[in-house]
């Protein structure tokens, strides 16, 4: 299977046109790649926070979580943003079915920080590949919410890019990183560029100067996670152009491509 992890973020969702979601279930039908969607959801989280009156602090991009965030994250995330985009899929007309990590321990996680100063942030040690599989060969586009589960039972939030990255190394499949700009962009000059290919070098030396910051850190790192956990390929394209998604699985050149240093090419 021609396997693609898409990532959906939090930022991108309510803005993504009916055109996307047809042009992936165009792509699924005619057998040129099997979705499997990973989704965030950090505004509604951040508006649900707000109306409770819950502060929420961030470090390197990632939502410092306590039982309070992580009762409003797993709220959110797992149920009306889940549901949101099962039934948008379902609307332009494929089968898709909304799950979240702790579902059959589809996500197996441990505290991503050893210190608790991330509180119940997690990252994910294993992925429950064959509930995946068995989902996508029963014809279903799988939906993930990155709500994590440990050994003992303690739920996590994970950033919704290292999760994607996650399932993608171990289910061996490309990354894609559905943004709503068309990919790490660079003012040059008075002039903003897209930066069309990076490598790790490039990546933190970006970071250094500032270039790439905020949310875009996880996002490009999770991006070198999957590349490190044999994912062939990253990439960051613009959701708000969904052809950009066709052309990319057609093998054009779109976006932003996260690459190993041996294959980077000026």
């Amino acid at each position: 299977m021609n396997v693609i992890v898409l990532k959906l973020g939090g930022s991108i969702m309510a803005k993504l046109p009916e055109s996307f979601y047809k042009i992936l279930v165009e792509l699924k039908r005619s057998g040129q790649c099997e979705p499997i969607i990973v989704h965030g959801g950090g505004p509604e989280i951040n508006q649900t926070l707000k109306r409770m009156q819950v502060e929420s602090t961030f470090i390197d991009g990632l939502r410092v979580t306590t039982k309070e965030v992580l009762n409003v994250a797993e709220m959110v995330m797992s149920g009306s943003i889940n549901k949101k985009i099962v039934t948008d899929l379902l609307k332009a007309g494929t089968a898709a079915i909304g799950i979240s990590g702790v579902d059959n321990s589809l996500l197996q996680t441990e505290p991503i920080d050893e210190t608790g100063k991330m509180g119940y942030v997690g990252k994910v040690i294993n992925v429950n590949t064959s509930l995946l599989t068995h989902l996508m060969n029963h014809g279903s586009i799988p939906v993930i919410s990155p709500i994590g589960i440990d050994a003992k039972g303690q739920h996590y939030n994970i950033n919704g890019d290292i999760a994607a990255a996650a399932v993608a190394s171990a289910i061996k499949g490309n990354l894609v990183l559905i943004s709503d700009i068309p990919g790490v962009m660079e003012d040059v000059n008075n002039e903003s560029i897209i930066h069309k290919q990076l490598t790790e070098t490039k990546i933190e030396a970006l970071i250094t100067a500032g270039v790439i910051h905020g949310g875009m850190i996880p996002k490009v790192r999770s991006a070198l996670q999957g590349l490190a956990g044999g994912v062939e390929e990253s990439v960051i394209i613009n959701g708000l152009s969904p052809t950009d998604l066709k052309r990319y699985i057609q093998g054009e050149e779109v976006g932003t491509k996260i690459i190993k240093e041996e294959f980077y090419h000026v």
